[in-house]
């Protein structure tokens, strides 16, 4: 028996002494479950890559079945799609780097081909200056960390690849996960705001010692014969990319360094620095041009919103979402992406058929509910990167994103998985039966509990384990861009298995069961956080 929508007049979630059930959650059915995802992730899906019509048609339907819902569209226009850019690059001719002695000197050491490679985000310029030494190239004023400690108006940039500490679990930067600031796009907005003219990233060869093919790994950056899947950019990032960014061999930063008389290896070991460094004049000179064609390829993600009741708070936003792109068909194989992510697709469909009929009811929850399937998660968490650009709400009104991406089957480690499973301990998948891990927990207490108490009656074993891990899941899907803009996010996610990102992954190996378990325990999170008169808070 359905019980008792909960009160207007809902206290704090953190304070329920009773969990009670939210309304229109027995719609919430593994059969719909499993006949959407039986189309979705069919052969004639083709794998949902980004920019196919395959891809297109899965938009589609999604937006159909949020209109069919009576929900109102949150896209551009008056339509459910929210539309943005992504971007691809081919490198031109005339990339060229030139060492001089002073800035008077006229007669410039050229450098060789394999010796340097113009990134794929940088603007087609050219630049003069004197090369300052920046550290990681960081400014992270949360973490009180800065590397441009002085003036560096009209200077070229060498920074080092990664992040202080970051193989310290204790590191501000986000433990052993890569911080989103070390990202060498995110350096060189941050140069470029700073005045640098260029930026040149090298390899921190303190972290790094080990031998190191540069011109083999600048050739598997710009190859020469196109991948699969072409390597995109979020527009709204790359367009803001005014100065030459360029990846430079160890051996060139070393010719960079002879006039200061430092090594880079001790520079480099220098700038382990728990709050930054000020920039080292190096005494070299550089002209610098880069050619890079950037074309652009028009995406879009599927939102739809459910108004809440309350006329304080439903400005204020809950968001579910998941993402509805894959990786295509490899020669004969669909890669179909049943739990990758079709499985959290179809959780969000039939999470807004819940919120559909209870509103039907007479029911709603205090804030309003977005619902969004993002696109181009798999080419870089893009679709959801793109929302936070540009908001249908200003981020300090969303209360919480609680994403979902596999929730379909039970997680599972092989004994010798290789790579694709690093950093994580061998388990079988009859262990992690009725266990989901949520993953962001440790950045909100608030939100923690408020899915706690939601999963007291639906019993799923919660696993909150994989927040600092070698593993790097805390970055790896959409929950990521919402902490990282101050935003409190979760990650339902019911772990990896050797058929991931495999042509394996197929609708009929899906646990619908544990699914709809999962499905409800979402929208009773949901529904809870938008019913409550306090909202999560982050603690850092």
């Amino acid at each position: 028996m359905r019980r008792a929508a909960i009160a207007t007049a809902v206290l704090s979630v953190s304070t329920l002494s009773a969990q009670q059930s939210a309304p229109g959650i027995g719609s919430i059915k593994k059969e719909e479950m499993r006949a959407d995802l039986f189309f979705l992730a069919s052969d004639s899906m083709q794998g949902r890559l980004t920019d196919t019509p395959e891809n297109k048609l899965a938009a589609e339907w999604i937006a159909a079945r949020f209109a069919r819902l009576g929900l109102k569209p949150a896209g551009d226009e008056g339509t459910f799609y929210q539309t943005f850019n992504l971007v691809t690059a081919t490198r031109g001719d005339g990339n060229a780097l030139a060492l001089r002695a002073s800035a008077l000197s006229t007669d410039g050491s050229p450098s060789t081909a394999d010796e340097f490679h113009p990134l794929r985000f940088s603007a087609s310029s050219t630049a003069s200056g004197e090369v300052v030494f920046a550290g990681f190239g960081i400014t992270s004023p949360p973490r009180g960390y800065d590397d441009y400690g002085g003036d560096i108006t009209g200077k070229v940039v060498l920074a080092l690849d990664h992040e202080p500490g970051e193989a310290d679990p204790n590191s501000p930067f986000d433990g052993i996960v890569t911080s989103q600031v070390a990202d060498q796009l995110w350096k060189t907005l941050a140069a470029q705001e700073k005045g640098a003219v260029a930026i040149l990233f090298v390899r921190d060869v303190h972290n790094h010692p080990d031998p190191f093919d540069f011109a083999r790994a600048s050739a598997g950056y710009w190859p020469t014969r196109p991948s699969r899947i072409p390597r995109y950019m979020l527009g709204a990032w790359v367009e803001r990319v005014r100065i030459p960014a360029l990846q430079i061999a160890p051996a060139l930063a070393a010719r960079l360094l002879q006039p200061s008389g430092r090594q880079l290896a001790d520079l480099a070991k220098a700038s382990e620095s728990p709050k930054g460094s000020a920039p080292i004049p190096l005494g070299t000179f550089v002209d610098v041009s880069t050619s890079v064609t950037r074309t652009i390829v028009p995406d879009r993600n599927v939102v739809a919103l459910l108004e809440g009741s309350d006329p304080n708070l439903r400005d204020e936003l809950v968001v579910v979402c998941a993402h509805y792109d894959h990786d295509g068909v490899n020669g004969a194989d669909v890669l179909n992406g049943a739990d990758d992510d079709g499985s959290g697709t179809v959780g969000v469909m039939e999470i807004a058929e819940a919120f559909a009929e209870a509103a039907a009811q007479g029911h709603r929850p205090r804030r309003s509910i977005l619902l969004a399937a993002w696109n181009s998660e798999e080419r870089g968490l893009f679709g959801a990167w793109a929302y936070t650009e540009v908001p249908i709400r200003p981020l300090d009104r969303v209360v919480a994103v609680l994403n979902m991406d596999m929730i379909g089957r039970n997680e599972e480690v092989p004994e010798s998985g290789g790579g694709r499973f690093r950093g994580l301990e061998a388990q079988t998948a009859e262990s992690n039966a009725n266990a989901i891990n949520i993953i962001g927990t440790t950045r909100s207490a608030s939100l923690k509990e408020a899915i706690e108490r939601a999963n007291g009656e639906i019993g799923l074993t919660l696993r909150l384990r994989y927040d600092n891990n070698a593993s790097q899941l805390m970055r790896r899907s959409d929950h990521w861009p919402f902490l990282n803009r101050g935003v409190p996010g979760v990650w339902f996610h019911t772990g990896l298995h050797p058929d991931y990102h495999t042509p394996n992954d197929d609708p009929e190996r899906i646990n619908y069961d544990k699914m709809e378990k999962i499905a409800r325990l979402v929208y009773q999170s949901a529904w809870d956080l938008a019913s409550s008169s306090s909202r999560p808070v982050l603690d850092r």
